[in-house]
């Protein structure tokens, strides 16, 4: 019963997250020399030493993982006491953060990288080169989906050919399990139409269909000399591939992320007439204050999403 217990307890918190709550006991213990459980006095004091050292994000996400130690061990949170909260605010305070975010993707950086694409699968098709036209075909979809989507790299890297459903000339559909907001892993359904340019349903199914896949990852590794693996990329691994993707097409590679395509599509939508609510509907976010951090209001696409825009209209 103990073993069963613990697999759902396991399923329940991210491996991600398991992993960052480690590091972070590891951190308090062995690196800064505290002794567990600790009082709310050995909090500020650990916080004191690194609130120069380290963001106020990290500090948080430490603080969580000690939190989430002493409570599974039956002992009282030594997070949650007034100095504790104090020193937060004093470290925001003296240390204020300057939020970093990822350039948004311009609509016409997309296309000139798509363009360059098709044309390289082209001419490695007339060659008969089939590993480098897997690559340009899985670039392609990629970065149309993640742009038209609005999925973050995790969610990309996610995405299985069993939970998608693409039409021709119609739309696409993605089924994800669970996402970031969904804290009840109740799996969300996201679709997107067919567009006239730059079209994401057209580059999936080129895609599967060169790469032959019918389950599985979407999007699979592909080694060094071009085979394609079994199993999917990672999502720490996207931003090198973009990057790599966006000086090929002779761009400024070093100003985007997987953010970038998020950011881009959040800003083009705003750009072209769509409310915040339909965008976060759209895209998934549940708090306005999310949805706001990817939308630069001060940057329009203009002329540009004309050409693109036509076809995919805000949610009424």
């Amino acid at each position: 019963m103990t073993d069963k217990a613990d697999r759902y307890l396991k399923a329940g918190t991210r491996e991600n997250t398991r992993k960052s709550y480690r590091a972070a006991i590891e951190h308090f213990e062995v690196t800064w020399g505290g002794y567990l459980p600790t009082t709310g006095d050995g909090i500020v004091r650990y916080l004191a030493e690194y609130a120069d050292k380290h963001a106020i994000s990290t500090l948080k996400q430490r603080l969580a993982a000690l939190a989430q130690w002493h409570i599974t061990q039956g002992f009282p949170d030594p997070t949650k006491t007034p100095n504790v909260r104090q020193m937060i605010k004093g470290i925001r305070v003296v240390h204020p953060a300057q939020v970093k975010q990822a350039a948004p993707l311009l609509l016409r950086h997309l296309e000139q990288a798509v363009k360059w694409l098709e044309a390289e699968a082209a001419a490695a098709l007339d060659r008969g080169d089939y590993k480098t036209l897997l690559r340009h075909r899985r670039s392609i979809a990629m970065v149309l989906i993640g742009f038209w989507r609005g999925f973050r790299g995790d969610e990309l890297a996610r995405l299985t050919v069993e939970n998608t459903q693409a039409y021709s000339g119609e739309g696409i559909t993605f089924f994800l399990p669970h996402t970031k907001g969904d804290r009840l892993h109740e799996g969300t359904t996201f679709q997107t139409p067919a567009l006239t340019m730059l079209c994401p349903v057209e580059a999936y199914i080129n895609w599967i269909t060169v790469a032959g896949l019918a389950k599985g990852p979407v999007f699979r590794r592909l080694d060094r000399w071009g085979n394609l693996a079994d199993k999917g990329i990672q999502p720490h691994s996207l931003i090198p591939m973009l990057r790599r993707i966006f000086k090929e097409a002779g761009l400024p590679e070093e100003l985007y992320s997987t953010h970038s395509m998020r950011r881009g599509f959040a800003t083009w939508a705003s750009a072209n007439g769509w409310d915040i609510k339909g965008l976060m509907s759209y895209v998934g976010w549940k708090d306005m204050k999310s949805a706001l951090r990817y939308v630069d209001a001060g940057m329009s696409f203009g002329g540009l999403a004309a050409r693109a825009g036509p076809a995919l209209h805000a949610p009424r």
